[in-house]
């Protein structure tokens, strides 16, 4: 079975919030000795809510952290390929709780300005209260970010089009690739 139409199966019965509400308490108890030992082994890392990882990502601080310095550093290959990362303006479209945008200054550097953006409002004041030297903003679900359009040399999102409805992702689509709308020189969809 699919994971939507099992989502969608519990909505329909009442029982969605409970079921990953359980989810969670399992997954924080599945990874809580691994997890433990990482805030031993790195206790200057400042870590979201355990459930805005959970959202975003999975209950494992070391897969959310240090995992995601090598996806940053991938990343960075990437758009290497296809323009210079030097004093350029770059939007983490979906960021959460900063998984990846958190490690871009120091794997990018270079004079570049970092900002992220999510629907989610927990994790858009957590990572502006904790991770400096990135702008954050809370965009809605609508296909629309509140920037000009061309403001930004990079945009960028990892895993977001699989959490959007059928219809928001065709939205999205025709919003991020349009003529009129693009806000972007280059935008990489994950």
């Amino acid at each position: 079975m699919k994971k939507a139409t099992i989502s969608n199966f519990l909505r329909k019965i009442k029982i969605l919030y409970w079921a990953d509400l359980f989810q969670f308490y399992f997954m924080r108890y599945k990874n809580r000795k691994g997890n433990k030992e990482f805030k031993m082994q790195n206790p200057g890392v400042k870590l979201p809510p355990d459930y805005l990882i959970y959202e975003s990502f999975q209950m494992d601080y070391t897969k959310y952290y240090t995992e995601s310095i090598e996806s940053a550093v991938s990343l960075k290959k990437t758009f290497s390929k296809y323009i210079e990362l030097k004093n350029l303006k770059m939007l983490d479209w979906g960021c959460g709780p900063g998984r990846l945008i958190r490690h871009f200054p120091k794997v990018i550097g270079n004079g570049c300005r970092f900002y992220g953006t999510d629907y989610n409002e927990k994790s858009i004041e957590w990572c502006t209260k904790n991770l400096p030297g990135i702008k954050f903003n809370k965009n809605t679900l609508s296909a629309n970010l509140d920037y000009p359009d061309n403001y930004f040399d990079i945009i960028f999102g990892l895993s977001i089009f699989t959490h959007l409805s059928e219809q928001m992702h065709y939205n999205w689509d025709i919003f991020c690739f349009s003529t009129q709308t693009f806000y972007a020189k280059t935008f990489f969809k994950c």
